[in-house]
């Protein structure tokens, strides 16, 4: 059962480009946004998801929920050197970035718990109770054959 699907169809082809025309921005100016890398894993009652930000403020990050679809957005911005400071190499990928999840519907939307630490957005998201394995009672009729309840 897929509990979590993500949606990055171009990240192959943007990954290709990226390498063919260099990662690194010129001083002064925003490289192309990067998929932002992640893990998922189920936890218990909880599917973990965590991304990897660095470098981006908390109050940078957005996330919104509908209809089963969590996006995240953060915002990287370059660095504000002091009056005189030339830039010699800038690598660290700017600007802004997006990912989306689609949740499966065995995922409790309305019970996210985002924590953001050392530059790692930490979503946890729990199993909906009715997706949860439950055991069902066998009963005994008066005529001695089993009935499922």
């Amino acid at each position: 059962m897929t509990m979590l699907m993500r949606t990055d169809p171009f990240r192959e082809l943007d990954r290709w480009t990226q390498q063919l025309l260099g990662g690194s921005a010129a001083a002064g100016t925003w490289s192309r946004p990067n998929p932002m890398p992640m893990d998922a894993y189920r936890a218990g009652d909880d599917y973990v998801v965590a991304f990897d930000l660095p470098g981006v403020p908390q109050d940078a990050i957005e996330l919104d929920v509908e209809r089963n679809v969590l996006t995240v957005k953060a915002e990287r911005r370059p660095a504000e050197l002091p009056e005189g400071v030339e830039m010699q190499v800038a690598e660290r990928p700017l600007g802004a970035f997006s990912r989306q999840l689609f949740l499966g519907d065995s995922l409790d939307a309305e019970r996210i718990e985002a924590v953001y630490d050392a530059g790692v957005l930490t979503l946890r998201i729990p199993i909906a109770e009715q997706a949860k394995p439950r055991k069902i009672a066998i009963t005994t009729t008066d005529n001695g054959q089993k009935q499922l309840t």
